[in-house]
């Protein structure tokens, strides 16, 4: 079958992994309503293009946290690439490199810093969880800054880990062949076999519930190194980040994995957006699929957006290769709907380009 959307990669992925491994992959939690209304969302908004604009030449183009990149599309945490192609997060690094773009790797990945970054340059960010002990935490920290990455990912929607059906149903272990890389030589046990989900009991025994805002100065204290977090789908959470100095914001509900019947990301986008003012960028995950989707997440007033999914089902399906098309895909897509709704540059893409269903109930819509 000739993939010809991003979507497509996901169907090709279910035909080539053990079901264990693409279920993990896919499932959402419980009744999995919050899995659908990210895309579902997205579908409940419509353009307003505008014509006659000289499109000749379109520069996607920007920065985030001062390192320029090809376009506004980067590659959000996702754990254990292993499971999806021998080559792993390595294959994903270089294909995010060879993109322009920037790779975040999961704590939970299957290749370590050190051989992400031995994969070749790129711009990665790390995604952090923070352990119950701290001194295994600040190492992880150390290495990502010696190992040259340029950010802090803080996932902070996730005291303990969603209830997800499917990884309990299929006694979700991570296959034995594999390990947690960046945990190699630390005291942090291993994933065993359970009666339910392998990795909601190794979560439970390594994670700190206690994490709370107090947290994010102290990982000040231990790095200079920029710290975003993820997790926002609040404005009052978004002006609680300010208050603590974070360089950026995700507004994130880590790709409906939590808490079912939050909002999806892009409902939730704008507050958080008007509560920033500007004062830090507004990043968004869960949902992407089509360059449409980036569009409208940044005419909503987002920075850029992180992909999760479409990234290890690519990886699964053409390994690297199959990645840098993903990524192609939606950079395509993406410089079609600039092209059609007359923006030439990232800052021309606004409010006005958009209808959501806010507009519509309005008495005074601009319909």
């Amino acid at each position: 079958m000739e993939i010809t959307n991003v979507s497509e990669y996901e169907a090709a992925a279910k035909e080539k992994l053990p079901k264990m491994v693409f279920d993990y992959y896919a499932s959402g939690a419980d009744d999995q309503w919050t899995l659908k209304e990210n895309r579902e969302a997205f579908s409940r908004i419509l353009f307003r293009p505008r014509i006659l604009v000289d499109v000749s030449r379109i520069d996607l183009t920007t920065t985030v946290l001062g390192h320029k990149i090809s376009m506004p599309i980067m590659l959000a945490p996702s754990a254990m690439h292993k499971m999806a192609h021998p080559e792993g997060e390595n294959a994903t690094a270089r294909a995010a490199s060879a993109a322009g773009t920037i790779m975040t790797l999961s704590t939970f990945a299957t290749s370590s810093f050190e051989e992400v970054s031995s994969s070749g340059p790129g711009i990665r960010f790390f995604q952090l969880y923070v352990l119950k002990d701290r001194n295994v935490v600040a190492q992880l920290v150390r290495r990502a800054e010696r190992a040259n990455f340029k950010a802090l990912v803080l996932t902070a929607d996730t005291p303990v880990l969603g209830h997800r059906e499917a990884d309990v149903k299929n006694r979700f272990v991570l296959p034995p062949s594999l390990i947690f890389k960046n945990f190699e030589g630390l005291d942090l046990g291993k994933m065993e076999k359970t009666n339910d989900s392998g990795i909601a009991s190794y979560f439970l025994n390594q994670i700190d519930r206690s994490l709370s805002w107090k947290d994010i100065k102290w990982l000040q204290t231990i790095t200079s190194l920029p710290i975003l977090v993820k997790g926002v789908l609040t404005p009052e959470d978004a002006r609680l980040a300010i208050q603590n100095e974070v360089a950026g914001i995700i507004v994130s509900n880590h790709g409906a994995r939590q808490l079912d019947y939050v909002p999806a990301t892009i409902t939730a986008l704008e507050e958080v957006v008007k509560a920033v003012e500007g004062r830090v960028p507004v990043f968004l995950d869960s949902g992407i699929r089509r360059g449409t989707d980036v569009f409208k997440a940044l005419a909503l007033g987002a920075s850029g957006v992180f992909v999760g999914r479409p990234v290890v089902f690519s990886l699964a399906v053409d390994g690297e290769a199959g990645v840098r098309k993903m990524l192609q895909m939606l950079r395509d897509e993406f410089e079609l709907s600039m092209a059609l709704s007359g923006c030439t540059s990232l800052n021309e893409i606004t409010r006005s380009h958009i209808i959501t269903p806010s507009d519509m109930n309005r008495p005074t819509s601009r319909l």
